[in-house]
C-alpha cells in the first residue's frame, strides 16, 4: 500500500496531565478517542478532500467525546466543572 503524501496531527489538549492523574479507563478512553479523531481526519484526506475538511472531521470527534473539553469553552474545573 502507497504511503500518504500528506501528514494530520492531532492532540488533546494543552497543559500539563501526568498518566498517574488518570485512571486506567480514562486513559485508554482518551487514547481511544485521539485514535478516532485521527481515523476520521485522516478518512478525508486519504478520499482527497482538503485540509480543512480533515481538521474539522478530526475536531468534531474531539468535541463530542466526553474525555476532552474541545468545544466547551474553558478548562476543566479540579471537580470537573467547567
Amino acid at each position: 500500500m502507497p504511503q500518504p503524501n500528506w501528514t494530520l496531527v492531532i492532540h488533546g489538549g494543552a497543559g500539563k496531565l501526568d498518566r498517574e492523574m488518570l485512571s486506567a479507563d480514562q486513559d485508554s478512553g482518551a487514547r481511544a478517542g485521539l485514535s478516532r479523531a485521527l481515523d476520521a481526519g485522516s478518512a478525508v484526506l486519504a478520499g482527497g478532500g482538503t485540509a480543512l475538511d480533515a481538521v474539522e472531521a478530526a475536531v468534531r470527534v474531539l468535541e463530542d467525546d466526553p474525555h476532552f473539553n474541545s468545544g466547551r469553552g474553558a478548562v476543566f474545573t479540579h471537580d470537573g466543572g467547567i
